[in-house]
């Protein structure tokens, strides 16, 4: 196998502890492995990360824009499910 037929990866960075991993962006890498050490060479450069997630490109399932409003229409007509429903209170950090 060539590095022009290596699989696309997905990378996710946490970039400090409490928070979310991220998409960061993609790259080709044989294994995961080798996707892992590419990923912390290419985006955590200067410290950004304390943590990278990498996933083939080929295990994420994705929603179509195109189907946009019938795939997300039934949460539209519940407004508790979305956090702009909710009060946040003072001293919250990290919501």
């Amino acid at each position: 196998m060539t590095h022009t037929d290596w699989p696309l990866w997905e990378v996710f960075v946490r970039s400090r502890r409490g928070l979310s991993h991220t998409h960061a962006g993609s790259l080709h890498a044989p294994d995961a492995e080798f996707a892992l050490r590419n990923a912390r060479d290419l985006y955590t450069r200067r410290g950004e990360g304390v943590s990278i997630w990498v996933v083939p490109s080929s295990a994420v399932t994705a929603s179509s824009p195109d189907e946009k409003d019938p795939f997300f229409e039934p949460a539209a007509d519940k407004p508790y499910r979305h956090p702009t429903f909710y009060e946040i209170p003072e001293g919250v950090r990290h919501l």
